[in-house]
């Protein structure tokens, strides 16, 4: 099998770039090289996994194995299920008011940015959904104290969106409330532990810290998924999928996620990864903080350890930052298009070296242009 190293030496022209995409993001370079080496033929099946049917033996060994991992990365006994579906977070917006939003009842929402919005939008399209807090008036820069909230006196659950990847912004306390929590965890999933405890329903898209694009992996508690409505459509029934296997599961895509957290057990665990995303997040607050050149976008109490947002001092410097890093080979700083700057997603598999070589950069640009 030939080595990272033999492709970057050999092959100029393929040299991996140090990657900061917010999504789909990096992966690890070992899942990549693992994965080409099995992509033609699969083990001793004789077929690539992308042929293999969703319902055959080998399928159903890599399905369980990611469940398995999953379980014992977050700890979870055996009341939890834990489902591979399709249509991204966003189907999730509505799929999951939909299943556990009463006729009569409302359910409490968190807006601290884009994506908890479009959550917010379509549970008002199944039934009574309550602004709990808001930073939209300081354009999503903080999360709101626990004070400062206004919760229902009858929601059946408080959603949140646990990181923010367009304002740089993430709860580091996993909310207090007397009803099931159900998060958004698509772009901190699995990048820190979970009390899972304390939630009924978990989704995440795979993109960001777990795997490719295609798949979005849902945790929901059993006497959650106990207290859904009645008469759902059949595919956006969170029963359908946990009584059995319904449709064709997007196939390669739990592949890949499996092989990730089989990556993410030989670092170490969530414990490991943590530390090494707070090594990651740490170094690049302090390169932002050091001077006025940088100015980071979010208040300090609410930085995201996932997603670093920052700006220049004009959108012309802006511009040349991005430029100068592609030119070193580091790709995809480009702020969201909505509100401009540079943003750095450092998600589980983007390398502790790509940050350093963002804070050299940082470093260089000052010194010519401060």
């Amino acid at each position: 099998m030939q080595t990272t190293d033999t492709i970057t030496r050999s092959e100029p022209s393929r040299r991996r770039a140090l990657n900061f995409s917010a999504g789909p993001g990096a992966l690890p370079e070992a899942v990549l090289e693992e994965v080409r080496e099995e992509l033609p033929v699969y083990k001793n099946i004789g077929t690539s996994v992308l042929e293999i049917s969703h319902r055959s033996p080998t399928y159903t060994e890599i399905a369980e194995s990611a469940r398995t991992r999953f379980r014992n990365l977050l700890g979870l006994g055996d009341e939890w299920h834990i489902l591979f579906l399709q249509g991204g977070a966003s189907l999730q917006f509505y799929q999951v008011p939909l299943n556990f939003l009463p006729d009569n009842g409302s359910a409490d929402y968190l807006i601290t940015g884009s994506w908890s919005k479009k959550a917010l939008k379509e549970a008002k399209m199944v039934g009574a959904a309550n602004v709990a807090a808001t930073s939209e008036e300081d354009e999503f820069t903080y999360i709101p104290k626990r004070g400062e909230w206004k919760l229902g006196t009858d929601a059946s659950y408080l959603h949140f969106t646990s990181n923010n990847t367009i304002y740089g912004t993430q709860f580091h306390e996993t909310p207090n409330v007397d009803v099931p929590l159900v998060c958004d965890a698509s772009s901190d999933f699995m990048s820190r532990p979970i009390d899972v405890a304390r939630y009924g329903l978990i989704y995440a898209g795979a993109q960001k810290n777990i795997g490719p694009a295609g798949v979005t992996v849902v945790l929901v508690k059993d006497d959650f998924l106990g207290k859904r409505r009645g008469s759902l459509p059949t595919l956006l029934d969170y029963g359908t999928h946990t009584a059995k296997l319904f449709h064709t599961p997007p196939v390669f895509a739990v592949y890949m996620v499996e092989k990730v957290l089989k990556w993410l057990e030989g670092l170490g665990g969530i414990g490991a990864i943590e530390d090494l995303n707070n090594r990651k997040a740490r170094l690049l607050y302090e390169r932002i903080d050091r001077t006025g050149f940088y100015t980071g976008t979010a208040k300090a109490d609410s930085r995201s350890k996932m997603n670093v947002t920052f700006r220049l001092p004009n959108e012309t410097l802006d511009a040349a930052f991005i430029k100068a890093a592609a030119d070193r080979g580091l790709i995809a700083l480009k702020g969201y298009r909505t509100v401009g700057g540079i943003r750095a997603s450092i998600y589980n598999a983007c390398p502790l070296e790509a940050v350093e070589a963002l804070v050299e950069l940082m470093d260089d640009f000052e010194k010519e242009n401060g």
